[in-house]
């Protein structure tokens, strides 16, 4: 068992590096980020079958513990498009109750991965996969706005991918035009904003423009007031889900997949940010931080958030320093909803789907595609394979399938670049026969050997066999049991194995099974010359 990290929060680290001119930097660093935070959290809320209020109050309470107790110096947390597919899917699946225990049962997995010092674990996952499931949930958001971007008038679309093309297909009669087009507007002024007046987020200018425009020219759109009736304007009250044994049984593979996600998408955004600031996070202390954020998140109306790539980019761009930023951006959308909730009603859907749309499409980085064509077979056949599992099956399939096929393609790979050659010297004598090994000799290479284990048989004139393994980069134990069954057949023949060169770890390896007494210390030279110096004196001598 690893031992367990000590908990240090960053802002301890950084709070005395704190003057004036750094706390003022951070404290409008952290507006910005709150007003930018604020169209985002009502529209992946809504688009995660979530009520409006559900995405602030994740934003606040999952932004602040994720500042104060992270282990980034600029990390912002709250709900993210990432979660947009796997939480719509849980909550028509199981429902808005399960989604919370869900998200709780997560975050103590999170907590957990964070404590176990697994923080280093989820730089595993190889690009490809990741860059496979970012593009299918990015092609899912997408399919997920067309009902409120087009005005369809449809129910609840179903959580299956060809469910939702057929009930979208069969509503698109009911397209409402005035939607259409104040979603193109909204969309239009989101890209074309001027950079040279950044200081105010293009998404909200979109928010605000298509407020006034469909109460302006009243426009026969739906708005959040006349979908969910508005967003209250008080603090999330405390609610424990009720839980038993049963609920956390058939839960576990939904948080599973939100622990994962929540995982993978807080340490990329993380990463991110070290190299625009220069600096390295605590992977380990980031995870206990999202763990603790995804357990009270739940317990005050939210659900599941992780690290933001967007906003968290946004957070350096206007200088931040360290975590007080982030603080901030949770206390100003808390004076948000204290003060402006009301007038959150009149937001037409149509201007925050197109915020998701312009989400969504810079999610999935579609260059990638035209640059597969540089990189290997086995690259693009994991990245297509996840892409298109998640799209049609969901999140957790798309992993298990890209990291098992990631990892037999990775074993045919370190396969192929180990090999066993024979050693030609006209100073050995017939009955001494030398190979080497390069590479690794593990369950996936243990084959290389096999040819070797013909110089065992009684009719073959090999009495000594030296095999150096001075490039040889490790055994496992299927190597190792090779080995052995090599050595006890010549052994049985009245032959013997010399094995030269042997590193550290194959060393370890061999004391620990008692394969270096089975063999003989002397018979494990550090140096190939001493091995062959050895074998001709075997050879030499009487059978």
């Amino acid at each position: 068992m690893p031992a367990l990290p000590r908990f240090r929060p960053r802002l301890l680290d950084v709070i005395g590096d704190y003057d004036a001119a750094r706390l003022r930097t951070d404290i409008l660093a952290g507006i910005t980020v709150g007003v930018l935070a604020l169209p985002l959290a009502i529209a992946f809320a809504i688009a995660s079958g979530m009520t409006p209020e559900s995405g602030i109050y994740t934003a606040i309470i999952a932004g602040f513990i994720i500042s104060a107790f992270g282990g980034s110096r600029v990390q912002i947390g709250g709900p993210t498009g990432a979660f947009i597919v796997i939480v719509y899917g849980i909550v028509v699946q199981y429902g808005v109750a399960n989604l919370l225990i869900c998200t709780l049962m997560a975050g103590v997995m999170l907590l957990a991965m964070g404590l176990l010092r697994m923080g280093t674990w989820i730089r595993f996952i190889p690009v490809s996969v990741i860059s496979g499931f970012t593009k299918g949930i990015a092609v899912l958001i997408l399919l997920s706005q067309v009902k409120d971007f087009f005005g369809l008038e449809t129910s609840q679309l179903p959580a299956e991918f060809f469910a939702q093309i057929t009930v979208l297909w069969n509503a698109l009669h009911t397209v409402n035009w005035a939607a259409v087009g104040l979603g193109l507007a909204c969309l239009l002024l989101i890209v074309f904003w001027p950079k040279r007046w950044n200081l105010v987020p293009s998404p909200i200018i979109a928010l605000v423009f298509g407020t006034l425009a469909a109460a302006l020219l009243n426009l026969p759109v739906e708005t959040i007031g006349s979908r969910f009736g508005g967003i209250p304007q008080s603090l999330p009250s405390f609610a424990f889900p009720e839980l038993s044994i049963d609920k956390v049984r058939y839960l576990i593979a939904p948080a599973i997949a939100i622990a994962l996600l929540g995982a993978i998408e807080s340490l990329l955004s993380a990463t991110v940010a070290d190299n625009m600031i220069d600096d390295r996070h605590d992977p380990n202390q980031e995870l206990m931080a999202q763990g603790l954020a995804n357990i009270a998140a739940p317990l005050f109306g939210g659900f599941c958030a992780t690290g933001a790539i967007a906003r968290t980019s946004t957070n350096v761009r206007m200088g931040a320093f360290g975590p007080v930023s982030g603080i901030v951006h949770a206390a100003t959308l808390l004076a948000v909803i204290l003060v402006a909730a009301p007038l959150a009603k009149h937001v037409p859907l149509a201007a925050l789907s197109a915020i998701l749309l312009v989400v969504a499409w810079k999610m999935g980085e579609w260059g990638d595609f035209r640059e597969m064509r540089r990189y290997t077979m086995n690259y693009r056949a994991i990245l297509l394979a996840t892409f298109v599992l998640t799209v049609v099956f969901d999140l957790v399939v798309a992993v298990e399938v890209g990291l098992v096929m990631a990892a037999l393609l990775f074993i045919t790979r370190v396969s192929s670049l180990t090999g066993v050659t024979e050693i030609a010297t006209d100073r050995l004598p017939p009955a001494v026969r030398a190979y080497e090994m390069f590479g690794s000799l593990f369950f996936g290479s243990a084959n290389k050997l096999e040819p070797l284990l013909a110089r065992a048989e009684p009719a073959d004139p090999c009495r000594v066999l030296v095999l150096d393994m001075q490039k040889t980069m490790n055994v496992d134990t299927t190597g190792l049991d090779i080995l052995d069954t090599l050595q006890r057949k010549l052994a049985k023949n009245g032959k013997v194995l010399l094995i030269s060169g042997a590193g550290e770890q194959p060393m370890s390896l061999f004391r620990r099974s008692g394969f270096a007494e089975r063999i003989g210390d002397g018979r494990l030279p550090l140096q190939l010359a001493a091995a062959l110096a050895q074998a001709r004196e075997l050879a030499a001598s009487p059978p």
